[in-house]
């Protein structure tokens, strides 16, 4: 898929989109953004933030960005994220599991995951309050603190997936090569 604007290389980026050029090919969202400096210059900060390192663990990040990814059908992110999920210790049946190729309860038999899951899908595709039991079985699982961040990442998640998608951004050559050794590719 060609993507539909023409993302900002290094030679052609704004004076105040290129540090973030400094260390090499930024990648598509960064290409994307450099069109808008000021809109580069809060947003790579606010998505560090929640996407980087916090109390929450690198696997339930994972699980929510991909669930979330799924859902919303954005294939830069379902594929990115597919490729990080295998390479920070998911198993491909939770891969496939999380992009709803098998029912995810017949994968994720933790019942934290499952609430946590539970949540991803409510926030992410509800309307409205998410229901009480699907709040009550998240809260049986996570303080306070981690609900609102894990909320925040589904938000931030939705967020790049509509950019991503609109904008329709190429996936790394090299992470659709490692998810085609083993099957993954999507869509």
């Amino acid at each position: 898929m060609t993507p539909r604007i023409e993302l900002v290389g290094a030679a052609d980026a704004p004076l105040l989109a290129r540090p973030y050029y400094e260390g090499g090919d930024p990648g598509p969202i960064v290409g994307a953004l450099a069109h808008v400096p000021e809109v580069l210059d809060v947003t790579l900060p606010f998505v560090g933030t929640v996407l980087g390192p916090t109390s929450i663990g690198v696997r339930t990040k994972e699980l929510v960005i991909l669930r979330t990814s799924a859902l919303l059908a954005c294939h830069f992110c379902v594929n990115t994220h597919s490729d990080v999920a295998r390479r920070t210790g998911l198993e491909a049946a939770e891969v496939r599991a999380l992009r709803d190729e098998v029912p995810y309860d017949t994968v994720f038999g933790d019942p934290a995951e499952r609430a946590l899951l539970a949540w991803v899908d409510e926030v992410a595709t509800g309307r409205g309050p998410v229901p009480d039991p699907v709040a009550d079985a998240l809260a049986a699982h996570h303080p306070t603190h981690e609900i609102v961040e894990l909320t925040v990442l589904v938000g931030a998640t939705m967020l790049l997936n509509r950019l991503c998608s609109a904008l329709a951004l190429p996936v790394a050559p090299e992470a659709l090569a490692r998810l085609d050794e083993e099957d993954l590719r999507w869509g």
